[in-house]
């Protein structure tokens, strides 16, 4: 008698088995990893702050410099210019007298701007202890000198 072969041998599909071919895994701890660049460009500096104040809406570029408190026009723009490229911003260039550029996030980085916002909100909540720990440590630095 002849046995069918049993699925339970069979290997499940994965979301990564597209990717396969490509000849990387996603997890951010892998150097060539994608999500390691991506993860770079929204949390430096000024990306964080940058799809934060897009999360409000459609923004100009001077209303976003004005809204980033301390960033520069170069970096204000390598940032924008680094989440467009990521699939994070729409740059679209508004043909009026004059003609301005407006930014706006993408569902991709609607997504991600809640998930900042969260974290932000967590971050605030604790400035109160923050404040105090560094204080405490600063006291202890000079104790210990």
């Amino acid at each position: 008698m002849t046995s069918a072969p049993e699925d339970d041998d069979a290997t499940p599909a994965r979301p990564t088995d597209e990717l396969d071919d490509q000849q990387f895994v996603i997890d951010v701890f892998a150097r060539a990893c994608p999500s390691r660049s991506l993860l770079a460009d929204v949390t430096g500096r000024w990306g964080t702050l940058a799809v934060l104040a897009l999360a409000d809406g459609t923004a100009r570029f001077g209303a976003l410099r004005r809204r980033v408190d301390g960033v520069s026009e170069k970096m204000l723009s390598q940032t924008l210019q680094a989440l467009e490229r990521d699939g994070l911003v729409v740059r679209e260039v508004v043909s009026s007298i004059p003609p301005h550029v407006e930014y706006t996030l993408t569902p991709l980085g609607l997504r991600i701007a809640q998930r900042l916002h969260a974290l932000v909100e967590v971050l605030e909540d604790a400035v109160p202890e923050v404040v105090a720990a560094r204080a405490a440590h600063e006291a202890r630095g000079r104790v210990d000198a």
